[in-house]
This record gives structure tokens, sequence and C-alpha cells, in this order.
């Protein structure tokens, strides 16, 4: 009797059923959500990203397309507070970090805080 071939680690293993349903759940939603907001339905398009975040609350992507919807909506304090958000996930994504600096330096300008603006740019400058 021969021993069993070992398993090598050559090809990675499937994701697990409830993984990948997950997964393929946020990418509906986000793509809907998408559709949403690029067809004026800001309402519809939040709640999406709001269903997806509730499965994945540890994804800067997803904050940072409700940041941009918040933006989107005319809710700058709220648009502000969710790219912060997404930069406290976004680990060592700069492209990502740098994009949420843009976003709150809009959402600062739409306040009226010029100097915080351009203080937000300037970060997004230095996250390349």
């Amino acid at each position: 009797v021969q021993p069993p071939t070992p398993v090598t680690d050559s090809a990675p293993a499937p994701a697990p059923p409830a993984a990948r349903t997950e997964s393929l759940a946020i990418a509906g939603l986000l793509d809907g959500a998408r559709a949403d907001a690029a067809s004026g339905r800001l309402a519809s398009a939040a709640a999406s990203l709001e269903r997806a975040l509730r499965i994945e609350p540890r994804n800067p992507r997803l904050w940072q397309e409700l940041a941009r919807v918040r933006l989107k909506q005319g809710d700058y304090a709220q648009a502000e507070s969710v790219a912060a958000r997404s930069n406290s996930w976004a680990g060592g994504d700069s492209g990502l970090r740098a994009e949420n600096w843009r976003l709150i330096a809009q959402a600062r300008e739409a306040l009226g805080d010029t100097a915080g603006a351009r203080a937000a740019l300037e970060t997004a400058e230095r996250q390349r």
C-alpha cells in the first residue's frame, strides 16, 4: 500500500463557498450602487453601499464609494467622515488614501474650509 500523495502549495485553495458568495454579493452591490449613482439615484446607491458595508465593514473601497455618494448628495460632513473611515482601512494602498484625501478636500471646500481643503490636497500629494 502506498502512502497518499502529499498536497503541494502550487495552487491556492478555492475560497470557501460562503466567502465566494459574499464576494459576488459585494461586487453586485457595488456595481448596482455605481449605476444608481451615475443615474442620479443617490439614495439607492447609498443604501446598496451601506448593505455591502454590513457584509464587509473593513472594505476601504466601499467606504470610498460611499464618500463619493455623500459628496454628490451634498452631505459634505458625512463625505469627509466616510473618506476618513476609508483611510483607516486602506493600509498600504497609497493611491486609495490619496483619492480619499482629494474627496476630503472637495468636502471641505464645499463647507467653506479653504485652508482645510488645501491641507487635504497637500496630504493627497504626499501619498504618492
